[in-house]
């Protein structure tokens, strides 16, 4: 009988934890990790540097992809952060990254993570997580990953947790592969959880799956 590899599909909004779930339930499981929204800021940090707006048909870019672009040390910036979700609302740039997707985890499965992978890339994935937290705490969050310890004034917060409500409409308002929960994903609100913790409840989650099948 053939076992199908486990694929585990992370979802959730910016900034809310789930690329940091999901890279410990890879290492925990012993499974290659993809981020998926490294894809798309790859594309948009090609465009920029190209003179182009991201806003504009990516679909060259998309196509043109290479290992190299992933690895770029200026992916999560303010400019790419806007640009990827623009870059991501675009059909033709999600169909080009879709098999690129699909592939990764076909052999030896995967834990995903990005805002479609439970409901598009990967619908029939045997364990589905939807990350959240409140504006508030992704923001300061975002601000921790790319500053470090500089404080965070009021103004300054409030400014990035607008922009993080903007991606949010941005993402979940888009006609294609919009963000949403699929129905059969579990919902982690990790405002309280520290990383830790939230990996014990996925980790569990992942076992009763497993154990049923």
């Amino acid at each position: 009988m053939t076992v199908r590899p486990l694929v585990i599909a992370v979802d959730g909004p910016a900034a809310a934890g789930k690329g940091t779930l999901a890279k410990a339930l890879a290492a925990k499981l012993g499974l290659p990790y993809l981020d998926t929204g490294l894809l798309y800021r790859a594309v948009a940090r090609r465009m920029v540097n190209a003179g182009l707006d991201p806003a504009g048909d990516a679909s060259t870019e998309a196509q043109a992809l290479q290992q190299a672009d992933l690895a770029r040390t200026d992916l999560r910036v303010p400019e790419i952060d806007r640009g990827a979700s623009l870059v991501a609302a675009q059909p033709a740039v999600r169909a080009a990254l879709l098999e690129r997707q699909r592939v990764f985890a076909s052999e030896t499965g995967a834990v995903v993570d990005g805002r479609d992978i439970g409901t598009v890339v990967f619908p029939d994935a045997d364990v589905k997580f939807f990350i959240t937290a409140s504006p508030r705490t992704r923001a300061l969050r975002r601000h921790h990953q790319v500053h470090g310890g500089t404080p965070l004034g009021e103004a300054a917060l409030e400014a990035a947790v607008a922009e993080i409500v903007a991606r949010d409409e941005r993402d979940s308002s888009r006609e294609t592969a919009p963000l949403v929960q699929a129905p059969d994903a579990i919902l982690i609100e990790t405002d309280t959880l520290s990383a830790a913790e939230v990996l014990d409840k996925a980790c569990e989650t992942v076992a009763l799956r497993c154990a049923r099948n």
